[in-house]
């Protein structure tokens, strides 16, 4: 679905993959990253819709004494089992999708030759037919594991079973237009980066996209 001149780009991957340094390096290269989590965020401030949805869903204690969310516990119930992750992308995925178009569509009309969305959940999800083109983060399993449980606070156990309700790497590779193997140094991550980039580029105008 490219909007106008942009090209629509999902950049996705497991937890733990190190999608947002891709993420941040895309940005850095002057291009619009709408960022999944982010909006998340704004669709559950206190007092919304979603958030009384979720909390119906997964608990009224998720909400703590301000009405605000308390989103570890959240993601502990919610990506504990595959029905939990379903249940939370059900209540949440509609108005995600609807913020995030409405970014590219701005980023369209500012003459934006591409515009990534960062996003957890986008392969097999409502938010993929929108997507041109995926490019899928991956990362061994371990260093995964490692990075929830450094950035989180959590036990390797619990990392491992937010992995394992996670759609399985293999289904993801299957989606992807562009993989990045996020397995060695940082300086190698960059140049899968920007080989992804140069290409996404070239693709776009071939296919007749132009900036304003």
């Amino acid at each position: 679905m490219s909007a106008g001149s942009c090209l629509v780009v999902g950049v996705t991957g497991r937890s733990g993959c190190g999608k947002s340094t891709v993420c941040d390096a895309m940005r850095k290269a002057g291009h619009t990253v709408l960022d999944g989590d982010r909006v998340a965020r704004r669709i559950t401030a206190p007092g919304s819709p979603v958030l009384a949805r979720l909390a119906e869903a997964f608990g009224a204690d998720i909400l703590d004494e301000s009405g605000a969310l308390r989103r570890r516990l959240l993601a502990d119930r919610a990506f504990a089992t595959a029905e939990g992750t379903r249940t939370l992308t059900d209540i949440t995925h509609p108005a995600i999708i609807h913020t995030l178009l409405d970014g590219v569509e701005q980023a369209a009309a500012a003459g934006r030759l591409l515009c990534f969305v960062d996003g957890a959940a986008i392969v097999g999800q409502p938010f993929q037919p929108y997507c041109d083109r995926i490019v899928v983060v991956t990362a061994p399993r371990e260093d995964s594991v490692a990075r929830i449980c450094a950035r989180d606070g959590i036990s390797r156990q619990a990392a491992c079973r937010r992995l394992d309700a996670q759609t399985p790497e293999a289904v993801l590779r299957n989606a992807a237009d562009y993989i990045i193997e996020n397995s060695g140094s940082l300086e190698h991550l960059h140049r899968q980066v920007q080989r992804v980039l140069d290409a996404l580029q070239k693709e776009s105008h071939e296919q007749g996209h132009t900036t304003a």
